[in-house]
């Protein structure tokens, strides 16, 4: 291979020169980037992390790519740090669309591998085996090295990620996206401003060929409250909205493209539009619909990213007025915030270690404050004395909250309560369900 960065190599060496330049990085990447599906070099481009790399083929129909897009990609990959701990849930989901992806469509990397998996029949770790010349990758990322499969009830799987490599594969499909449209849209002017008595002058024989060049796109814009107090189940009829949604970055890491509308599910008004990463993290790990488990990245959502998070859930006007949170997200917080002093601990090799895994449960409605009642428990006691911590009645909760969160975050606290608020409606408006078909609603 020359040593020359500017010129093109064939798709061969451009595999090897992928896994030799990513071998140190966090996020595991897979041989057959260029050369295996889901990779779409004939096509005229391949995704790498969340970057595009445009294909060429020469006169003897010989596909070849540039190296100095390989080496950039690979670049930007080793720069991304990657949390194995810090897992985003990716399927499957009850109602979730059945309909069967296209190998020409979109990448649609979620369907793809909930589908992968569910046809073979077999979780995380089959996938992780090393099946002989069937390369399984995505975007150049080999996803069975970092798939964690876990099982609810002894039956139900369900299957994981790290962060990280879900908003680089979100970045890979929005990448592709911006693509496939420019591309189209470019062709489709060249058809319209060309002559029809002219034929189209045939392309240099000696020369290579451009099937698709590379067409910048513009990055995704900030959001700035564009649909701030818009209904959702008016604003998710409209025609042309998810393309719309797409050209937004998400309003809460303000890194990755906006995939999704955010929208309160009490209320029923639009938050924002936010990275399917976001929208993941956000939802409330139910196990019924009353019941919540109150899992580890709830310590994100209300320690270190708290802020960020208050604001965001504060963009529903029902929410601001009333200076709370939807009835899900107050339980998660009474039980990590204001129960965590009553979980006990136990003996354990390094010490003590708290006492199984804290769920909450509710009766009633936020609709009916004075019957709703929480109730937190523990789960899975080592020693299976501990049962119900603590019953904190809905009102109490929410004055406990309205406290924590003018220590919290001042800010959003002064932007809060009925006063800021003149023209909210005085009962909720009725809320359609999610028609994503992704089954990524959140409450």
């Amino acid at each position: 291979m020359p040593g020359r960065t500017d010129g093109l190599i064939p798709l061969g060496v451009a595999d090897a020169l992928w896994v030799e330049l990513t071998a140190d990085s966090a996020v595991p990447t897979a041989p057959g980037a260029f050369t295996c599906s889901p990779a779409r070099a004939r096509v005229g481009y391949v995704l790498l992390g969340g970057h595009v790399v445009g294909t060429v083929r020469d006169s003897g129909g010989r596909w070849s790519v540039p190296e100095v897009e390989v080496r950039r990609a690979a670049a930007e990959l080793n720069a991304v740090g990657m949390d194995r701990q810090d897992l985003v849930r990716i399927g499957p989901f009850r109602g979730a669309s059945r309909q069967e992806g296209n190998e020409e469509a979109p990448l649609r990397w979620r369907r793809r591998l909930v589908r992968e998996l569910q046809g073979l029949g077999c979780g995380s770790e089959r996938a992780a085996g090393r099946e002989v010349g069937r390369p399984h990758h995505l975007a150049g990322i080999d996803w069975r090295q970092i798939l964690v499969e876990q099982r609810r009830g002894g039956t139900r799987r369900t299957w994981w990620l790290p962060r990280a490599v879900v908003r680089l594969l979100d970045a890979a499909e929005h990448a592709e996206t911006q693509w496939v449209q420019a591309t189209r849209t470019r062709q489709a002017s060249t058809a319209v401003t060309e002559p029809p008595s002219r034929p189209r002058q045939a392309r240099a024989v000696d020369g290579p060929q451009a099937t698709s060049p590379q067409v910048p796109t513009a990055p995704p814009r900030p959001y700035d409250k564009e649909l701030e107090g818009q209904l959702y189940s008016v604003l998710s009829r409209k025609p042309g909205i998810s393309r719309k949604v797409a050209g937004w970055a998400c309003a809460v890491c303000h890194t990755a493209p906006a995939a999704v509308l955010d929208h309160c599910h009490e209320h029923g008004y639009v938050r924002a539009p936010v990275c399917q990463s976001c929208n993941t993290q956000e939802r409330p790990d139910h196990l019924y619909s009353n019941d919540i488990r109150v899992a580890n990245r709830y310590r994100r959502l209300f320690h270190t990213d708290a802020d960020d998070w208050l604001r965001h859930w504060h963009r529903c006007p029902g929410c601001r007025a009333r200076t709370t949170l939807p009835l899900p997200h107050l339980a998660a917080w009474t039980t990590h915030i204001a129960c965590r002093s009553l979980r006990p601990t136990h003996r354990a090799p390094r010490g003590r270690e708290p006492c199984g895994v804290l769920r909450v449960s509710w009766t009633g409605s936020w609709q009916a404050p004075r019957s709703c009642l929480l109730t937190v428990s523990v789960d899975f006691c080592p020693s299976g004395e501990h049962r119900v911590l603590a019953q904190v009645p809905y009102r109490d909760a929410v004055e406990r909250f309205g406290a924590w969160l003018a220590e919290t975050a001042p800010a959003v606290a002064a932007a809060a309560g009925p006063d800021r608020l003149d023209d909210l409606p005085a009962q909720s408006r009725p809320v359609i369900a999610d028609t994503s078909g992704e089954g990524l609603a959140l409450f």
